[in-house]
């Protein structure tokens, strides 16, 4: 049977979860494989598996339980393997890169912070910026509308503009927050955000990085920003050179 893989930490981790219900329905009991003095949190994989609301719960509750007293590395949902064969193979294989994850996140939590442009408030702004855009809007409005090139022109300039002040606010919301925290980690470019973007935190600071937050809100009233945390640091387990090949992840909710 297949293995569904929580989190790695180490052998001597004193909370490891033993028997609580994991994925699937019904709940398959977690348990513990050790190599390389390394731990593994598993359990068997169901059949068929999808980020359903039960399993995103059950995924999120083992990976608190196992991190409530020390660093885990967290395992995206869904990352299966062929058998607690492999997933021991892979801690002695990778153990030197997974111990130094270890060390790099212990106290540490990520933030995932997304920015897009209140429509209203960035046309505000550009046309506020760019003395073209000003004049030619103007000069439409006084002409009933303006002409068709006119209109064409305007909209033109207004989408070059907004798709610039798109690329300066990314930069600034990066540059704002990366001083509260240890690492960055982009996202994946998604639809409808202008940053999609993780920071490793320490858990001492994380107070200091809402508070950047905030602030960022306060200087750049013409986006919105969305923040999800504090969470386990998903973003920075970095797999090393190569994904396991013996590793495949049948669906990628991450943290969001």
């Amino acid at each position: 049977m297949s293995t569904y893989v929580y989190a790695i930490t180490t052998a001597s981790h004193p909370g490891l979860p033993r028997g609580m219900g994991g994925v699937g329905e019904p709940a398959r009991p977690v348990r513990v494989l050790t190599a390389g003095g390394l731990a593994a949190v598993v359990s068997d994989a169901p059949e068929g598996l999808r980020p359903k609301r039960r399993d995103l719960l059950a995924h999120q509750a083992v990976l608190s339980e196992a991190g409530e007293a020390g660093c885990v590395l967290p395992m995206r949902f869904g990352s299966v393997a062929p058998d607690d064969d492999t997933v021991t193979g892979v801690l002695t294989e990778r153990a030197e890169h997974y111990r130094e994850r270890l060390r790099a996140l212990e106290g540490r939590v990520e933030y995932n912070v997304k920015a897009s442009h209140d429509e209203e408030a960035v046309l505000h702004r550009v046309m506020a910026e760019n003395p073209e855009i000003r004049s030619l809007a103007e000069a439409n409005r006084r002409s009933g509308g303006g002409g068709y090139q006119d209109k064409l022109r305007l909209g033109e300039l207004v989408a070059a503009a907004v798709q610039a002040r798109e690329a300066d606010d990314a930069r600034e919301i990066v540059h704002a927050l990366e001083p509260y925290a240890a690492a960055v980690s982009d996202g994946p470019p998604s639809t409808g955000w202008l940053v999609n973007a993780s920071f490793l935190v320490d858990r001492e600071a994380a107070e200091e990085f809402v508070t950047a937050v905030e602030q960022a809100r306060t200087d750049l009233p013409h986006l919105e920003l969305r923040v999800n945390g504090p969470l386990p640091p998903y973003s920075f387990v970095e797999p090393g050179p190569a994904e396991p090949a013996s590793t495949t992840a049948v669906a990628d909710t991450g943290a969001e």
